[in-house]
């Protein structure tokens, strides 16, 4: 049985990034999320976000991948929300998703990050937030 702790802080989007979730709308999709990643073992440390997304920590087991962690999160967590939530527009999520990996040291400080979205937003926008995580971490979009 190996032995694995590995990290990582994942973020996600509305399709077109419509605001769609609203703060009852988005804390009831997280709780939702979060037993649904329990049933699939998904080892879902924190989820917050704001209208438009999510971020999740998530501790990745040595039988998972990022790829398969975002699909079942996802994909479930859209077909849920049609059902479940009363939303202004059809929900979806965009396809695209950021995962950097969380050093142990960085726990503390990511999960507060998490935990603080409604406060961060209240001055910084999602687009805002997601250009310095493409600075920051040097991704380059495709095109």
């Amino acid at each position: 049985m190996p032995f694995i702790k590995m990290y990582g802080h994942f973020v996600w989007a509305t399709k077109s990034r419509k605001k769609l979730l609203s703060l009852d709308n988005k804390n009831a999709l997280c709780q939702h999320i979060r037993d649904y990643a329990k049933s699939k073992q998904i080892y879902l440390l924190n989820i917050n976000g704001w209208h438009d997304h999510l971020h999740a920590l998530i501790s990745i087991s040595s039988d998972q991948n990022i790829q398969t962690i975002m699909n079942l999160i996802k994909g479930e967590s859209s077909y849920w929300a049609n059902r479940n939530l009363s939303l202004p527009d059809k929900f979806g999520w965009q396809e695209e998703y950021f995962a950097v990996s969380v050093g142990e040291s960085q726990l503390k400080r990511v999960n507060g990050y998490i935990d603080k979205q409604e406060k961060h937003h209240q001055v910084k926008s999602f687009s805002e937030e997601y250009d310095v995580f493409m600075k920051n971490y040097s991704f380059h979009p495709k095109g």
